[in-house]
C-alpha cells in the first residue's frame, strides 16, 4: 500500500525523492481568482452563489442568528460537551504561557527602545467543514486569539446541505468560547469576505461582515490560494494545508501504532499524507501486515486507502536514526512522531516540525485534541521556516523610541555621517536641525 523510497547507501538530496502533495497552489489561486474577484466586486450577493455552487446550498443568511449558536449548544452531546470543555482548558493553559512581555532596553542614559506587544485589532477564523466537521480547529483558533487580547472576532465555516449552517458541533464550540460572530460561508469566497468586507446592502451603509485584520485557520488547497493571493491585503497565519504526518521509528516501535497513527491522518483527506521513516525492514513489514489488517476495518477505509496509496504518502527506509533525523528535518512534517529509542533525545534533535511527539503515548491524535499544543500547523514543508497557530501569531511587536535632548545630541554625528553614506542628506538634517543646523 505504501510506496517504498530506498535511501539507504546512498547520498540523494531527501528532498528530491520524498513523497510529497503535489499541490500546485499557483494554479489553485487561477482557479479561484473569480471567485475572489466577484466577492471583492458584488459582495454577499457573490459569497452566496459561490456557496450554492460549491456547497450545494444557499443560506438563507450568512451570519448565523445567536439563537441558532445557542440551540447548538443546548443540543451538545455530554460526551462531546466534556471533550471540547477539556480540549479548551489545556488549549488555554499551554496558551497562557506564550503571552509575552513588554520590555524597555535602555540603550543609553535618556535614551530607551520598548518593545510593546500589541493584539491585532480583528481576526476572522476559518474552520473547515467539508469532508470532517472539524470542531477542534474552533478550539485552537479561538484560544490564542482570546489570549492575545483580540477584541473583535469572527469565524467561518461552510453551511451543511441540510441546514444551511455551519455544522451544529462548530456552532456549539463557538457557543462554549464566547464566539458569536459566526458566518456560514466557506472555501475562497469566506477568506474574500473576511479580507474585503461585505457591505450591507439593505441598509445601505455599515457593514454585514467588517473587514479583518488577519485570517487564521486550516483549510484546502483553495482556501490556501485565497490565503497567499489576498495576503497584504490581508495577513494571515501561514498556509495551513492538507494534513500530513511523518513517523520516524525503528525496531522498538509498536508495529499497531504506527500504523494506527499513520491511518488517522490519512482519514482526513484522500490527498493527505502520511510518511513512515524507518531503518528496519522487520519494522515495516510488521507495519504493512497491520495496514492491510486495520484499513478495510476502519470506517473512511476507502478515503485512508486512497491517502496511503497516493503519491503523497510512502515508506522511506534509511541507513539509520542519524539519516532518519536527517530525512524528517528534510521533510519538515506538519506532525512528526518520533517512536524510536530514547525518543526524547531524538525528539530534542529535531530541527523542523510543525510538531513533535515523543515516544509510544504521544500520538497525533491527542494533539489534534486535548494535549494542549495547537493543531493549526504549517504544511508542505513550510515547518522549515514557520511555525504553528499560536499567541503570538496574533501579537504585533511594535518599538516605541524615547530619547532625550543629550542622547540624541550624542548620536548625532554618527546619524549625520550614515546619512550622508547612503546619499539621503535630509535624514540627518532632520536631527541637526534640534541643535541649530550643527551635529
Amino acid at each position: 500500500m505504501l510506496t517504498r523510497v530506498d535511501l539507504r547507501g546512498t547520498s540523494t538530496d531527501p528532498r528530491d525523492v520524498l513523497p510529497r502533495a503535489q499541490l500546485d497552489v499557483a494554479a489553485a489561486i487561477e482557479q479561484i481568482r473569480p471567485t475572489v474577484e466577484a466577492v471583492h466586486q458584488h459582495g454577499a450577493e457573490a459569497v452566496l452563489a459561490a456557496t450554492e455552487r460549491f456547497d450545494r446550498v444557499r443560506p438563507r443568511r450568512l451570519r448565523v442568528p445567536a439563537e441558532a449558536i445557542a440551540a447548538a449548544a443546548g443540543t451538545l452531546d455530554d460526551a462531546v460537551r466534556a471533550g471540547l470543555e477539556t480540549s479548551i482548558a489545556r488549549a488555554r493553559a499551554v496558551h497562557a504561557d506564550q503571552r509575552r512581555s513588554d520590555v524597555t532596553t535602555q540603550v543609553v542614559p535618556g535614551g530607551t527602545v520598548t518593545e510593546r506587544w500589541v493584539p491585532v485589532s480583528r481576526v476572522g477564523l476559518y474552520v473547515p467543514g467539508g469532508l470532517a466537521p472539524l470542531l477542534s480547529s474552533v478550539v485552537m483558533n479561538v484560544v490564542p486569539a482570546q489570549l492575545a487580547g483580540v477584541s473583535s472576532i469572527a469565524l467561518a465555516s461552510p453551511p451543511q446541505r441540510d441546514t444551511g449552517l455551519p455544522h451544529p458541533g462548530v456552532l456549539a464550540a463557538c457557543a462554549l468560547l464566547g464566539v458569536d460572530e459566526v458566518y456560514a460561508m466557506g472555501g475562497a469566497q469566506a477568506v474574500a469576505a473576511f479580507a474585503y468586507g461585505l457591505r450591507d446592502a439593505e441598509a445601505g451603509t455599515g457593514w454585514l461582515l467588517a473587514p479583518v485584520d488577519m485570517v487564521t485557520g486550516p483549510g484546502n488547497i483553495y482556501v490556501t490560494a485565497a490565503k497567499r493571493m489576498l495576503r497584504g491585503v490581508v495577513g494571515i497565519d501561514s498556509e495551513a494545508g492538507t494534513t500530513e504526518i511523518a513517523v520516524l521509528a525503528d525496531d522498538t516501535a509498536d508495529p499497531a501504532h504506527v500504523a494506527a497513527d499513520l491511518i488517522s491522518q490519512a482519514e482526513h483527506d484522500p490527498a493527505a499524507a502520511s510518511v513512515l521513516v524507518t531503518p528496519s525492514e522487520r519494522l515495516l513489514a510488521a507495519v504493512e501486515e497491520q495496514l492491510a489488517v486495520q484499513v478495510p476495518a476502519t470506517r473512511h477505509h476507502e478515503r485512508v486507502a486512497t491517502a496511503l496509496s497516493g503519491k503523497q504518502s510512502g515508506v522511506v527506509l534509511v541507513d539509520d536514526l542519524e539519516h532518519g533525523l536527517r530525512v524528517v528535518d528534510a521533510y519538515a512534517a506538519e506532525h512528526l512522531e518520533i517512536q524510536t529509542a530514547d525518543a526524547a533525545a531524538v525528539a530534542a534533535r529535531v530541527r523542523n516540525a510543525g510538531a513533535v511527539f515523543v515516544g509510544a503515548y504521544s500520538p497525533v491524535s491527542l494533539g489534534d485534541y486535548a494535549a494542549g499544543s495547537n493543531h493549526v500547523l504549517p504544511t508542505g514543508g513550510c515547518a522549515r521556516h514557520s511555525s504553528g497557530l499560536s499567541v503570538q501569531t496574533f501579537l504585533r511587536g511594535i518599538h516605541v523610541v524615547d530619547y532625550s535632548q543629550q542622547a540624541l545630541r550624542e548620536v548625532a554625528p554618527h546619524v549625520v555621517a550614515l546619512s550622508e553614506a547612503e546619499d539621503l542628506p535630509a535624514h540627518g538634517q532632520a536631527v541637526t536641525a534640534r541643535f541649530g543646523g550643527e551635529a
